[in-house]
């Protein structure tokens, strides 16, 4: 179908569009809906005493929430009660909170990633020991006791920040020697279902090459990934790309935003992409990111400090469907559902195009968290409220609501430590 941008709305004062929405398509979804989430969190979540929370996953009756904390604390009238060490992973009853006694694996490094397959967890991080097994980046454990699963060993070189199961392959992403790849569930080897090579730096300090994050559509046939990179299979796609799933093995799809190779304005942080999400129905894709504002005429087509919703089938788009700026503050991390797209960071505004470090004109106040409309792209009046730090990294939508995993201790007016749970009304 052919898409045509039109102009809506937040037109900059310089006359440059940067709100817009599409027409001739329609809204349906193919996924449930889910309601736009209250902005009260439950009362029983555990607290994290220390660190953050950088991913969280839902599976065989539990919350498991990875990061870089090692004790954490029972809420009150949850069982047990009392003070826990878990060494960068806790699993808890998702319905009352209560701590899991027997899930207490020992990881020596951070967990970045987490996903479930069975009664069995895959887990990606900084790590190099587990339960003092060695195992570099990535292992296999038991859902329930947190074992190792010494079977598996993808013998990996370096850490990885991002997992997904897809068509019975474990896919994952990283700064390892492949970046991204494609492994077998039992073994760990590598399927060679994914060999694309992703090279080339965006700036001499901008750390080493790295897929970071990535997300897949529902159906399983699109991947699109952000991180620090310039070319992908031969072809020129600076920090963002797409892979078709749907072929074997996988090949580097033609979609191209090719605005993703300019610099924002701070030149100390060129690697600037941070998360990215499909929408229910897949027909579209919104990433977050930082790098501060974009330089002078780049309003609405650089991806700086901004969340910006790009269609699937539109294979060179020349500026996002629409974008919305933070006007200078970090967005780390996205989830897309029917009713909002819920972006977290360290933000203080959203609708801030022209901000500086500053509330430009049409600003809104959204500290830490807000809600952006799936259609026109203008932030939601949805606004719990919460601790800025240095920016959570995960969200994650589940049947009950929205989870967030940060590094702060309070939202929607509450103290709730690094993981909470806004309802569905």
């Amino acid at each position: 179908m052919r898409v045509r941008a039109t102009v809506l709305r937040g037109i900059a004062a310089a006359g440059i569009a940067v709100t817009m929405a599409v027409t001739g398509m329609g809204t349906a979804n193919a996924s449930p809906a889910i309601a736009l989430v209250t902005t009260n969190p439950v009362n029983y979540t555990p607290n994290i005493n220390q660190g953050a929370v950088f991913k969280m996953a839902e599976a065989n009756g539990m919350l498991y929430a990875g990061g870089s904390f090692t004790t954490v604390t029972a809420a009150a009238g949850t069982t047990p009660q009392g003070t826990f060490t878990r060494n960068k992973i806790v699993a808890f009853n998702p319905a009352n909170g209560n701590i899991s006694t027997a899930f207490a694996p020992v990881f020596n490094g951070d967990v970045w990633a987490i996903v479930a397959s069975g009664t069995s967890l895959y887990v990606g991080g900084n790590f190099s020991t587990v339960n003092g097994v060695a195992r570099r980046a990535l292992v296999k454990i038991d859902a329930v006791s947190g074992m190792v699963d010494t079977a598996f060993n993808a013998k990996l070189t370096n850490n990885v920040s991002e997992a997904a199961i897809v068509g019975g392959r474990l896919i994952v992403s990283g700064i390892f020697a492949k970046k991204i790849a494609a492994l077998n569930l039992t073994t760990g080897a590598d399927t060679g279902f994914i060999a694309v090579p992703v090279t080339g730096s965006v700036a001499s300090n901008a750390g080493p090459v790295e897929v970071y994050r990535f997300a897949v559509n529902p159906a399983g046939t699109r991947l699109v990934a952000v991180g620090n990179f310039t070319t992908v299979g031969g072809a020129s796609h600076a920090r963002v790309f797409m892979l078709n799933l749907d072929t074997t093995p996988a090949t580097v799809n033609g979609w191209r935003y090719a605005p993703s190779g300019q610099m924002c304005a701070a030149a100390s942080l060129p690697d600037y992409m941070r998360d990215v999400d499909f929408s229910p129905d897949g027909s579209y894709f919104v990433t977050v990111s930082t790098g501060f504002v974009p330089q002078t005429g780049q309003i609405g087509t650089a991806l700086c400090d901004a969340t910006a919703r790009f269609e699937t089938g539109v294979p060179a788009p020349t500026r996002p469907t629409w974008i919305n700026y933070t006007g200078g503050d970090t967005l780390h991390s996205v989830a897309v559902t029917n009713a909002a797209v819920y972006v977290q960071g360290h933000q203080r505004w959203l609708d801030n195009p022209q901000g500086r470090d500053s509330a430009g004109p049409g600003a809104v106040s959204r500290p830490g968290i807000g809600a952006i409309d799936p259609a026109g792209g203008k932030a939601l009046a949805w606004n719990p409220t919460k601790d800025r730090g240095v920016g959570g990294k995960d969200l994650l939508v589940t049947a009950s609501g929205l989870w967030v995993g940060s590094d702060t201790a309070h939202i929607g007016h509450e103290t709730r430590m690094r993981v909470a749970l806004l309802p569905v009304p």
